[in-house]
This record gives C-alpha cells, structure tokens and sequence, in this order.
C-alpha cells in the first residue's frame, strides 16, 4: 500500500467541470487500484504504507491520448519542405507522396522495426505523464498490415508499462491496389479484414474516416454496421475538411468519438449531445495544417458535449509526440479554458475510448494511473509550454520516476 499526500489533489471529477481541487489531498494506492482519496483530514490511517511526499506539488490522473496513429514507419519531412516551397499535396500525392509513402513504408517495415519506432514514440508520450494511449491502424491497408500494425499496439502494451487502447482504421484511405474502387476496397473490410482481426482480439474500437477525400457517408455506414454486428464501439474521422454530416451518423450509432470536426454543425453538434459521443479536438493538426476554421467551441459547450483533445500523432498531418502541448495548442488556438483542455485529456479522453469507469479520475476504485507535477496549481499545465514539470507517473500502482526509469 503507498500513500501520497502532502499534495495538491486534482480529481477530474466526472460531477464538476472543473478540476475538483482539494488542497491538502491524500491518496491511498492497494496494489493496482485506488483505494481512498480525499482530504488529508478524513484520510483514514495506513500505519503499513508507504509514504511519499508529494511536497505541495500538483497530482491529477495520468493523461490520456485518445487519437494517435502511432505505428508507421518510413518519414514525411521531405514532403514537408515541399510544401513550403509551393508544392501542392496534389502534386506531392501525384510523385508518389502523402499517405501512399507512408502505406509503403510501412507495408515493407517488418514487426521489430514498427515495434522498435513505435515505442521511441510511446515512450515520448510516457515522458509527459500519458498513461493510456489510443493507437490506430490504417497504414497497412489490407489484412496482413493491419494485423501486423494492430500486433505491434498490443505489444506495445506488454512492453512498456502503459494502456494501450487499438482501433481498427482499415477505412483510411484507398490502398493502391483498390485504386478507383472505394467499394471494392469496403467490401475487403467488412467481408474480411475486420472479421478476422475480431476474431483474433485485435481490435477495441472501429474507425473511418469520412470525407471528400475519404470515404462516403454510405460507406462509412457499412463499416459502423460491420462493426455493431461484431459488438465493437465506434469512432470516426468526421467534417475536418468538409461537413459529411459524419458526426451525426456516428452519432446515431452511438459512437464513442467524433474526432477533427472543424466543419461541424449544430445538427451534428446536436446529434452527439443525444447519444453520449465525445468531442476529440486536434489541434496539432489544425496548426499543422495551418487551418482557419475553428470547431465549434461555443456549440459544443451551449449544448454539453464532452470535449477531449488528443496529439493526432502522424507523420503527414500531425508529426507531434507532446500531449501536454495540445493543452496549450487548444487554448491559444481554440479559446478553451484550461479547466477544460486538462478534463480534455483526462476524464474526457477516458470517455472517448470508453474507459471511463477505470481510467481518467482521481477516485476509489479507479486504476492507479496517477501523475505528479511540480506545480501547485493544475492550470500551469496549459499555461506553460516547452517544459516538462512531470516528476512521477504511476501506472496501475506502480510509481515511475521521470529522471530514473522513464
């Protein structure tokens, strides 16, 4: 049993919109889970724990990141400078760039180099006190690439002392053999990739991503009912570019996330308000992408839909490992609070990835996945930038000091 107190205790309750502060805090930690938190004056005695100090600093959940593409291989930085020199991604796409690079380099990547990259990667995230992550598929485009890209997530979970959530995100993009046959390539995904990736215990959650340059409303649809039919929760890629009315489809089949959304509407906004469905916010993309068109904050909060905010972690929109920084990005860059953009990757995030009864609060019962700052006030975690405050990162119990074993 450990016991941290001396602390500055941000729950994330569920039962406020703030950051359910209680200053002179403890926390009681048995074995993997929570046993008590609360005030240091009801803290029931532990004579056999032991005690740490947390010195007036700062412990919330351990973040979560509940939008990555972290398992690819090969680099887009050439294509980057490309662009700033005037090239357009048409014409990238066209000399063989964009995704396409990126399907082929990770097609030709065998397991140990994805695992080997895509741990360097998580690792970054750990680093920052990120103790759950959501790591898609979708650059592997059929069914061996996928396996192979959801393998490695799940191993990433059994090599390094984090959560990891999969996402089956075979309806990316067209792969190059599927070249001018969308529904060719959907009937591949629903006949075939996703069964048998189900059926291996690969999968958490299915995704899509519809839009002008992706895929239909309608085949965006017959991947949700694939995967209601194999009881799989959804999220989908929707209105980044253009409104597809895709948030309220996910929506209707109550989907766990709607994700991008710069284009959303009120309907849409409506929509995910009846059904539950998370708002996942990117503005790593947005910067990345230089893009002008904000979602709709004042929506989303007029009709209280849960906002979370994730690094969108890619190599060609969004090349970004620092989740604390999307705090700062969604604030600067879309006017949230910072009481908002920390529930954003805490209980919110937890949300997103229907976790939320273990993972995203400060609570008994809850898994032990804390975070210690050495700040004495949580909004210096969207304030500041550039910097690192995180001191320890437990992960079910277990206290992980940054500067000795992260």
């Amino acid at each position: 049993m450990q016991r941290i107190q001396n602390i500055v205790l941000a729950t994330l309750s569920d039962n406020s919109d703030d950051y359910g502060i209680i200053e002179d805090g403890v926390v009681i930690i048995d074995g993997e889970s929570i046993y008590w938190s609360g005030p240091a004056v009801e803290a029931p005695a532990t004579p056999a724990a032991t005690v740490i100090d947390g010195q007036g600093m700062c412990l919330t959940p351990a973040l979560i990141d509940c939008h990555t593409h972290l398992v690819w291989a090969g680099s887009r930085a050439d294509e980057f400078a490309q662009r700033l020199h005037g090239k357009s991604y048409a014409e990238i796409a066209e000399q063989g760039g964009g995704i396409a690079s990126t399907v082929q380099a990770t097609r030709a990547a065998d397991f140990d180099e994805l695992l080997r990259l895509a741990s360097k990667r998580a690792s970054a995230l750990m680093q920052q006190g990120v103790g759950t992550i959501e790591v898609k598929s979708g650059y592997g485009l059929d069914l061996p690439n996928e396996r192979k890209q959801l393998q490695v997530a799940r191993a990433l979970g059994e090599q390094l002392p984090i959560n990891i959530k999969t996402t089956l995100l075979a309806a990316h993009a067209l792969p190059p053999e599927y070249k001018n046959n969308a529904d060719g390539y959907i009937e591949l995904i629903i006949n075939e990739i996703l069964p048998t990736l189900a059926a291996e215990g690969l999968v958490d959650a299915v995704d899509a991503f519809c839009e002008s340059i992706g895929f239909s409303l309608e085949q965006t649809e017959r991947v949700f009912k694939a995967a209601k039919a194999y009881e799989l929760p959804i999220k989908l890629h929707a209105e980044q570019i253009t409104n597809q009315n895709g948030a309220a489809l996910a929506a209707r089949y109550h989907a766990l996330s709607a994700d991008h959304l710069e284009q959303l509407d009120e309907n849409g906004v409506k929509a995910m308000a009846e059904n539950g469905t998370v708002a996942v916010l990117l503005p790593g993309a947005f910067y990345f992408l230089r893009d002008d068109t904000v979602p709709p904050i004042k929506l989303l909060r007029q009709h209280g839909v849960p906002i979370a905010l994730a690094t969108d972690a890619n190599p060609g929109s969004s090349p970004i490992h620092n989740l604390p920084l999307m705090l700062q990005m969604g604030a600067t860059l879309f006017r949230l609070t910072p009481e908002e953009c920390l529930r954003g990757v805490t209980v919110n995030a937890a949300k997103a990835l229907g976790i939320e009864k273990e993972y995203g609060q400060i609570k008994a019962g809850m898994k032990a996945h804390l975070a210690l700052w050495d700040i004495h006030n949580p909004a210096e975690l969207t304030y500041q930038f550039g910097v690192n405050p995180l001191k320890t990162l437990w992960l079910n119990g277990v206290a992980h000091d940054r500067e000795d074993t992260l």
